[in-house]
């Protein structure tokens, strides 16, 4: 089957172009994934609508683009994509431009050597296309010209916001409500203030960037087995984006085990990792998620099911299909 991908960067331009070099597979029915209004600079694994397409693709699909600059910005973006593209067992073929006629995930030496040398190529325009626009941006700076977004508070706002902070102890997410903001947007004030203790601890810093309160400290709990669970590759790679650092953490540490055209992950963590991993892919099993998803989920709930404390199974023991 083939499945279409397209994107634009703003809200102000279309996909008109790209369903024009797409025009017999978009009027054949094929199915057409969209990241509107989505900048090159958000990872293509990143992207709700190239996931979507992922998630619901089979071995032997064929994925296709109007043109490379739709899914790639760098080489390591097209050294990415096509790896899980291979993994998967899915083709890649782009209808313009230097890369039309090819499956980008061959195994060829001719192709690989190929796609290397144009994602190459690609990178260097984009790195053209940024100097160019840094040029302009510092002539408009020299000409006395106000660039960005107007801001979100007057200076006034600014020093209410301060003074609230520093003198009457307001947290930062009642300050975003009272002036219908986003909290970042009041970290920035404090901290262009100087007004705010920024954290020491990496991870408290990464969780107040992703405006997530810092958890309570846990009571201590009973014995929590190290074991080690093969997480199918789908759901590892639903997990690269998890809110929990822990689990990011314990995926960071694991080792690819192939199987067939897909992988798994093998992880050793503490079996409360696995059931907050397994948690955090609840997505993927609720009514209308792709069927590979929802498979994925049950194999590795039943593995997390056959863990120690379950059936009594000796800790460090692998648990895999």
């Amino acid at each position: 089957m083939d499945r279409l991908y397209m994107r634009h960067s703003t809200d102000k331009q279309t996909n008109l172009r790209q369903k024009h070099h797409l025009e017999p597979y978009v009027a054949s029915g094929s199915p057409v994934y969209e990241d509107p209004a989505t900048s090159s600079r958000l990872h293509p694994l990143k992207r709700p609508g190239f996931q979507r397409l992922l998630d619901e693709a089979a071995v032997g699909d064929v994925v296709r683009l109007a043109d490379a600059a739709r899914l790639f910005r760098s080489v390591q973006d097209v050294l990415d994509v096509r790896d899980v593209l291979r993994r998967r067992g899915l083709h890649l073929r782009i209808a313009s431009g230097a890369w039309s006629g090819m499956d980008l995930t061959s195994e060829d030496p001719m192709t690989k050597l190929f796609v290397t040398m144009l994602a190459g190529v690609l990178e260097f325009q984009r790195d053209m296309i940024s100097e160019n626009t840094r040029d302009g941006v510092a002539a408009a700076r020299n000409a006395g010209k106000v660039l960005g977004r107007p801001s979100r508070l007057s200076s006034d706002q600014a020093a209410a916001i301060v003074a609230a902070y520093q003198e009457e102890g307001a947290a930062v997410k009642a300050l975003a409500r009272e002036y219908d903001v986003d909290p970042k947007v009041i970290r920035r004030v404090l901290d262009s203030a100087g007004a705010r203790d920024v954290p020491n601890d990496p991870v408290e810093l990464l969780g107040e960037l992703g405006g997530e309160e810092k958890p309570e400290p846990e009571a201590s709990a009973p014995a929590d087995p190290v074991v080690s669970i093969d997480v199918p590759g789908l759901l590892a790679e639903h997990l690269q984006d998890a809110a929990d650092v822990v689990v990011r953490d314990a995926l960071r540490g694991g080792r690819s085990i192939r199987r067939g055209q897909g992988y798994s992950l093998r992880v050793a963590a503490p079996l409360s990792v696995h059931r907050a991993a397994l948690e955090a892919c609840a997505a993927l099993a609720a009514d209308g998620a792709a069927p590979a998803g929802r498979k994925a989920y049950r194999v590795y709930a039943d593995r997390v099911g056959a863990a120690p404390g379950a059936r009594g199974m000796t800790a460090g023991t692998a648990l895999s299909g």
